[in-house]
């Protein structure tokens, strides 16, 4: 039975579009090799599907520049002037707003100010003080922010020392540690440095260790007790 003639157009589902371009573009490729296997020819081929997917063929004895490069020989146009003169007049404006930059900024610290107009003049005065109002402002910013810090840091400390002198210290389980006076079980009062506001008693048991080398002779070491922490 013979085939169908297909109408060529566009089609309209785009399941059918995509498995079509698929086959047609893996059996160009196959045509193509077989051109380069076959007839020796030098064959590329670039495609981009609707998808923006882009798909190449070459041909093993080549490449893509050497194609490109023997194209533009012998048809004898230049593929890359327009666009490499596109690029020495980008390169142009841009020398051209560095020039204009730079002398701004010397404008700004004091210099070429000789060919100003007086209108000029006016108007980067405006400018210089428009910049200084932006950065005081800045700086009374960071100056606010760091005597917050500070009062926060000063009122943790104050409520520590109000919750310290709230420990009644005449209990016996509580007090400071005497340099020296006898073996006795201690307990100070600590807290978290990250979190000042949580008090919490430690209990102290002082070490029988002695050390002759420290407390006798010439060594001149202290007689300060020392304590292990439960």
């Amino acid at each position: 039975m013979a085939r169908g003639k297909i109408q060529i157009k566009r089609i309209e589902n785009a399941t059918n579009r995509q498995v079509t371009y698929s086959k047609r573009r893996n059996g160009l490729f196959k045509k193509a090799n077989e051109l380069t296997v076959l007839c020796d020819a030098k064959v590329s081929l670039l495609m981009v599907s609707s998808s923006g997917k882009f798909r190449e063929f070459i041909s093993p004895s080549t490449t893509t520049k050497q194609v490109y490069d023997e194209y533009q020989k012998l048809i004898g146009i230049d593929l890359w002037k327009s666009h490499y003169e596109t690029m020495q007049e980008n390169l142009k404006k841009l020398k051209e707003t560095n020039k204009i930059l730079k002398r701004q900024i010397r404008q700004r610290l004091g210099e070429c100010l000789n060919d100003l107009r007086f209108a000029d003049l006016l108007s980067l005065e405006k400018e210089m003080e428009t910049a200084v109002e932006v950065v005081r402002l800045r700086k009374e910013k960071l100056i606010m922010n760091q005597i917050q810090t500070k009062t926060k840091k000063i009122r943790n400390a104050a409520v520590c020392n109000n919750r310290l002198y709230e420990f009644d210290m005449d209990d016996p389980h509580y007090g400071l540690v005497e340099d020296g006076v006898g073996y006795y079980d201690y307990a100070v009062i600590g807290y978290s440095a990250n979190d000042p506001h949580n008090v919490f008693p430690l209990r102290l048991q002082p070490s029988h260790h002695h050390h002759p080398n420290l407390h006798h002779g010439g060594g001149g070491g202290s007689d300060r007790t020392t304590y292990t922490l439960l």
